[in-house]
């Protein structure tokens, strides 16, 4: 499943994500909480989920965005796939 994520400021751009793959009322809007939720999924069916973000997005975004992508490559049924775009 592919989501677009198309605002590029921090709390913003967490928000965004946190739409996108539907994250759980509970969900505290912060970097930590970002990265517990994209390295859990477990409220999605199993599979790879695919965020678009643009270039130029709040670098501790990308920053978690990274590492959870690499942490959920490395294990469980749930990938984080990330390719950032221009537009």
């Amino acid at each position: 499943m592919k989501r677009h994520i198309l605002v590029s400021e921090k709390s913003a751009a967490i928000s965004a994500i946190a739409r996108a793959l539907d994250f759980p009322e509970w969900f505290g809007q912060n970097l930590d909480a970002l990265y517990d939720s994209l390295t859990d999924l477990s409220w999605l069916p199993a599979g790879e989920y695919t965020l678009i973000v643009p270039a130029n997005l709040d670098a501790s975004v990308s920053e978690v965005l990274r590492d959870a992508a690499k942490q959920t490559a490395e294990s469980g049924d749930r990938k984080v796939r990330v390719i950032r775009t221009e537009r």
